[in-house]
């Protein structure tokens, strides 16, 4: 993931998580190691593909799931612990960057500290709620919560995002949020291991109000109402399908007309205690969901407010509280929803925490010791040969019309490709980091991120921001800016790997590459034009053409079971799934062009052809458990593995071709799909 053979390398792997790494590993992007040649490519690709890897790489303890993108991430974790590790020694010769991180790290490591402090970082936000006196106090309250950068999500959340009409400014957006389970569904749905569930969750609250001192009781009693209250907010919150379109968000409010609306809360106040700039418009993403906070605020008393408000600050600071805290988080969140048999050591909490806190300071030490200019221009040259394979399938295709293809070749020109690290560092001089005040350091380095958040409402749009850290092994495009961003910690070896040939690459991050562009036509990114603004471009037998190729899509995937009866919803799905397929078309297409001229040979017994596909098979490498396969099957849009790999070959020609499949084999579908 024999047996005496598998209990050394278990009991190896475990050392070494608690070793730092002093450089990284070294993977090739096509491993041969990993090929199950037991397993016909034309029946299961993933598992002929994937099938030794699974074996070799179990899923550790301490996780969820294990696949390619978690072992890459595990060590990048373990060689910025050796960063910071050194980063955190007294007397050492340290830069600005290198003082805060290490001293940030120093502190969360200093569990004696933590464990002492027990719930006194919490104490003052307790006493507050206790001194509410009316429920027209609950207003300035949340500001100073949502202020804080700790407890955004009580209540509901409030940003700056990209005005949906004008893509060049930003704009105040208040959205649904005050939810203790990770989705509405686990509120709404009747079925047993949904009810089951919410006892376990009711348990795991009446839990953490007992650690702040309240009777069993009382706890008891009290986690109820907590539950009565966010059941109402749930069921007035918009599902994860229907958030895929933007449509649906977009609700354009004056402020006096959301005052109007939601009369029960004083907007006024919680506008000016949240320090929010002054602004005369704002996108309520939900009208529904904030109804229904004003009418819970109506009817619900006050002593159950506070309730809630306890809850949710325990909620929101457990994971930096003492032991107990930690645990009980750990015990519902992790080992219960998705089942991880242990808690992961304190290192890589802590590794985590630097990089989401401070992470443009920890991600600029990465990338001057592991991220080569050369690499940086040989993906934008990826890059460059996707976007003209896209170019030139778009004047190629025969069921879009002239004046749409005018309008998404104009799209397509004008996304802006980021690659590895921002062009202008955060600057974090204004974070006062302390050694060994680690709730402290949290609050200031959260309330840091909030104040540089809230500041951007109503100023211009900034396209050099990014959304990830250089060391994230992920990508994202942002349709709402047209920008594809590629940090530097998913462009290392096995993902990209500059020892290898180009079909396992091409395979590999290409189709990653062109997985990210795809996301600006898929269902949901087509909807935005060039700027970014939500603005339909396309004719009506344009957009009817397109739907009928995506149904394709979404009616194979809908046949795929996930874990137990649980089918892919392929209606939340649909999006990644375009893009995984439309990705690997234009990475293939990119290949065969830039290899035209080539002499290539089989590589290890693999046509070239093929190690396009086995390259493109093993970044999908893994596993996961069934408890975690159950929860993503309601909250993450993108397919399980195997799906993500067999869905998308077996609607490709091209592979049948490179493995001699014959028609009627699970990796030959009688009826393709192909949308871009």
């Amino acid at each position: 993931m024999r047996l005496a053979i598998f209990l050394l390398l278990g009991c190896r792997f475990a050392c070494a998580q608690e070793t730092p790494l002093r450089e990284l590993p070294y993977t090739p992007s096509l491993e041969m190691k990993f090929v199950d040649k037991t397993v016909d490519p034309c029946v299961d690709f993933y598992k002929y593909s994937c099938g030794q890897w699974n074996k070799i790489n179990p899923i550790p303890a301490d996780q969820s799931r294990w696949d390619v993108y978690g072992k890459m991430d595990d060590e990048n974790a373990r060689y910025l612990w050796g960063i910071l590790e050194q980063a955190s020694k007294a007397g050492v010769e340290r830069s600005a960057n290198e003082q805060k991180i290490g001293d940030y790290f120093g502190a969360c490591m200093n569990l004696p500290a933590i464990d002492k402090a027990s719930s006194q970082p919490i104490a003052a936000e307790l006493a507050r709620i206790a001194a509410l006196k009316s429920v027209g106090d609950i207003a300035g309250y949340v500001a100073v919560e949502h202020r804080s950068g700790v407890n955004t999500n009580v209540l509901f959340r409030f940003s700056a995002e990209p005005d949906l009409d004008n893509s060049t400014q930003m704009l105040a957006n208040a959205s649904a949020g005050g939810l203790g389970l990770p989705d509405r569904d686990y509120y709404t749905k009747a079925d047993a291991k949904s009810v089951e569930i919410r006892q376990h969750y009711l348990q795991h609250v009446a839990q953490n109000l007992e650690l702040i001192g309240e009777s069993p009781k009382k706890a008891k009693a009290d986690a109820a109402d907590v539950m009565a209250i966010e059941t109402k907010l749930a069921s007035a919150s918009l599902t994860r399908v229907e958030q895929r379109d933007p449509h649906k968000l977009k609700n354009r409010f004056t402020r006096e007309k959301l005052i109007a609306f939601t009369p029960q809360f004083h907007w006024d106040a919680y506008w000016t205690d949240s320090g929010v700039p002054g602004f005369k418009e704002l996108n309520v993403t939900e009208p529904k969901f904030f109804a229904a906070v004003n009418d819970a605020l109506g009817k619900n008393k006050l002593a159950q407010w506070k309730t809630y408000f306890r809850w949710h600050l325990v909620h929101a600071y457990a994971r930096y509280l003492s032991p107990p805290f930690d645990k009980s988080y750990f015990e519902f969140y992790s080992s219960y929803l998705r089942g991880v048999k242990e808690q992961p050591p304190r290192w890589k909490t802590c590794t985590s925490l630097v990089d989401r806190h401070l992470g443009e300071a920890l991600g600029q030490v990465f990338v001057e010791r592991t991220f080569t200019p050369e690499t940086r221009q040989a993906t934008l040259q990826m890059v460059q040969q996707i976007e003209a394979e896209m170019g030139a399938d778009i004047e190629s295709l025969t069921w879009m019309s002239a004046a749409t293809k005018k309008e998404a070749l104009l799209k397509l020109r004008g996304i802006l490709n980021k690659i590895g690290y921002p062009e202008r560092w955060r600057d974090y001089s204004a974070v006062e980091i302390v050694p060994g005040d680690f709730p402290g350091d949290v609050q200031r380095a959260a309330a840091f991120e909030e104040r540089r958040e809230l500041t951007r409402i109503g100023k211009p749009v900034d396209r050099s921001e990014w959304d990830m850290t250089p060391p994230t092994v992920n990508a994202y495009y942002d349709p709402q800016t047209n920008q594809i961003n590629f940090p530097a910690g998913v462009l290392l070896p096995p993902l990209y790997d500059p020892k290898m040939d180009a079909a396992p690459n091409y395979g590999n991050t290409a189709a990653t590459i062109g997985h990210e562009l795809t996301h600006g036509f898929d269902d949901e990114g087509r909807q935005f034009d060039a700027t970014g603004n939500l603005r339909d471009w396309w004719t009506p037998d344009d957009a009817k053409a397109f739907e009928q190729r995506v149904s394709c899509v979404r009616d194979q995937y809908a046949q795929y079971v996930v874990v137990d009866d649980i089918h892919i919803n392929s209606k939340l799905t649909l999006g990644e799934d375009v893009a995984d397929l439309g990705g690997t078309l234009l990475a293939y297409l990119a290949w065969k062009h830039d290899t035209a001229h080539d002499n290539l040979q089989p590589v290890d017994g693999l046509t070239p052809d093929q190690r396009f596909f086995v390259g493109m098979a093993q970044w999908a490498c893994g596993d996961e458990r069934a408890e975690q396969k159950r929860m993503n099957a309601t909250v993450d849009p993108h397919s399980p593995l195997e799906f993500r790999v067999n869905g998308v070959v077996s609607n490709m020609p091209e592979f049948g071709h490179a493995f001699g499949c014959k028609e009627g084999q699970p990796m030959m579908r009688a009826k393709a799909c192909r949308v871009w």
